[in-house]
């Protein structure tokens, strides 16, 4: 399927599934118009992570300030919009009804169609904003509470082929983070400290690596850190024992997920007779150590590599407003009765996966 046909459209997409009130208005030419965020950041590192009543509040306080801040920078009136988009699911329950039922009222008073965004959606599309990536493509999805595999195969048309049995790749960072007390977001701050460390001093686990499937599993690497960092005492956090700790574990999480898009792509190789783009989104996504080791595997494969930029792989309006306009330009709008999900699977019909599946905040 090719991208929307310019008709100069735009959509006001709203994001408020976790810990980052963003708005953006977009233009279905690809043409981000306006896109203001608040991040939560500096509310939440106190706890060492997302407190689900803080982030609702705060997106309540700020949300009505930053759609009109968007509509001022693109000097636009409601008028003027072809729709509103806003995240339904999958997150944070008390934020997603924040920014879904503002997006309802918007769409009510100004008789406006409404696109309840799937926010795994949103992170799925984006490349085709970014790059013009074309269907199908396979897609590795790694986030704060998501770590899958997935055939793109069109707008609304997702085969999983992998998920976690336990924890998300983002929640791993954040939690060895904790344990080294490095603050948090976590995973920025592991990038940072595992510069200059040697990632092979240190013994750990790759869970389920060269395994059958594409599952993954997280929560023994884990706990293998903890139980190292415990061993090391107080050496843990000299600085190159803490720069070493960080490389090994970053290393691990990079190998465990080369070995598991390998196989994906061979599964979608011998099903399509071609390789596949590999298309990389969600927040660890910003990884440079891992987005490097994917690269790898892409051109190792003979496949190209499309990331969306740090500031469209975190969470943001932008990614909302282009799922809002890919979902618009098929007729796929929703009524003012579309529920908020905690829980809202891109492939409804795939098994669930053994363990806990993927415990992080927005699982």
């Amino acid at each position: 399927m090719s991208l929307p046909t310019f008709s100069g459209r735009v959509v006001l997409g709203i994001e408020t599934s976790c810990d980052e009130t963003a708005v953006a208005l977009v233009r279905d030419d690809r043409r981000v118009l306006a896109a203001p965020l608040v991040s939560q950041i500096a509310e939440h590192a106190p706890y060492g992570g997302v407190v689900p009543e803080l982030a609702a509040r705060a997106h309540v306080e700020r949300l009505d300030l930053l759609i009109a801040q968007a509509m001022r920078e693109a000097q636009l009136d409601f008028g003027d919009l072809a729709g509103v988009a806003a995240s339904a699911g999958p997150g944070l329950i008390g934020g997603l009804i924040v920014g879904l039922l503002t997006g309802k009222a918007i769409a009510a008073v100004h008789g406006l169609p409404l696109i309840a965004v799937n926010h795994l959606e949103a992170h799925a599309l984006t490349p085709r904003l970014t790059d013009g990536v074309a269907f199908p493509y396979l897609l590795l999805l790694v986030s704060g509470g998501h770590c899958q595999l997935l055939e793109v195969e069109g707008v609304g048309r997702y085969r999983r082929l992998g998920t976690t049995i336990d924890d998300a790749v983002g929640e791993a960072f954040d939690k060895v983070a904790k344990m080294l007390g490095l603050g948090y977001p976590g995973g920025p701050m592991v990038e940072k400290a595992a510069k200059g460390g040697d990632p092979a001093r240190f013994t750990l686990p790759r869970p389920l690596l060269g395994q059958p499937g594409c599952n993954f599993s997280l929560s023994g690497l884990k706990t293998a850190m903890r139980t190292l960092i415990l061993k090391l005492g107080a050496q843990a956090l000299e600085p190159q024992t803490l720069a070493d700790l960080c490389a090994g574990f970053q290393a691990a999480v990079g190998d465990v997920l080369v070995d598991r898009t390998r196989r994906a792509m061979a599964l979608l190789e011998r099903r399509h007779g071609r390789l596949p783009v590999l298309v990389v989104a969600g927040g660890v996504a910003a990884n440079r150590a891992i987005g490097g080791r994917l690269a790898a595997l892409a051109a190792e494969a003979g496949t190209s590599l499309a990331v969306p930029p740090p500031r469209l792989c975190t969470d943001n309006g932008v990614m909302v407003a282009w799922a809002g306009i890919e979902r618009l330009a098929l007729g796929l709008v929703d009524g003012l009765d579309a529920p908020a999900r905690a829980r809202w699977p891109l492939d409804a019909a795939a098994e669930p996966a053994l363990g806990a599946g993927g415990k992080g905040h927005k699982a």
